[in-house]
């Protein structure tokens, strides 16, 4: 329990430096994506040296069926944004300024490395951490269904200090889509993985909404 505490409380300390407005100070003069994939490597080493074996044993089901299948989720799943960001922004007259600005923070890099970082750091390294390590952990202490609900909230809460309404739904609701394939489709975590990376690229740099 220490180390799942830990791990939690890292995280939290991480995504509060990134997101809250209050810290901007802190972190103006450096690149947002970097600081993800340092936050993305820092967590995906701490789930590998708690969680070694059983994140291997996940990732050692890999097959070629999982790349069909993580680009078919990432495209569904940015569907369910499309539609969701049209709805909003016809519903709240703050949601395409805070949407915005969380496009804003791709303006410090170019595109193909944001889309590298996505790809094969960020995007991979928060599923290692969210759902191979704190989901699979929870399940295995409590329930598979309290450890999906207990991680949907740990997920959603990390992006509370950004005070951005959009970001922090948009974080439930990713998190609920990929911790219930996660509950329900374990043995195919690596489509999972492939799936946020693809979507994560695809959201922030390829097809932007």
């Amino acid at each position: 329990m220490p180390r799942l505490t830990l791990s939690i409380s890292l995280a939290f300390i991480l995504w509060t430096l990134m997101f809250s407005p209050q810290l901007a100070f802190i972190n103006k003069n450096i690149s947002f994506w970097w600081m993800m994939t340092a936050a993305g490597l820092t967590l995906s080493t701490l789930a590998f040296a708690f969680h070694g074996k059983q994140l291997k044993q996940s990732l050692s089901r890999f097959r070629l069926t999982h790349v069909l299948a993580g680009i078919l989720i990432a495209a569904v799943i940015w569907g369910v944004f499309f539609v969701g960001d049209k709805l909003s922004s016809l519903m709240f007259s703050f949601a395409r300024p805070q949407v915005d600005s969380i496009y804003g923070l791709k303006a410090s890099d170019p595109h193909w490395l944001i889309s590298i970082l996505l790809l094969c750091i960020i995007g991979p390294a928060e599923e290692i951490f969210w759902r191979g390590y704190i989901q699979d952990t929870l399940s295995q202490r409590h329930s598979p269904n309290k450890g999906f609900w207990l991680t949907l909230l740990l997920y959603t809460a990390v992006h509370i200090p950004s005070l951005n309404f959009m970001l922090i739904m948009a974080a439930m609701v990713c998190g609920l889509i990929w911790g219930a394939l996660y509950r329900f489709y374990p043995n195919h975590f690596p489509a999972i993985i492939l799936s946020h990376a693809v979507w994560d690229a695809a959201v922030f740099v390829w097809f932007p909404l």
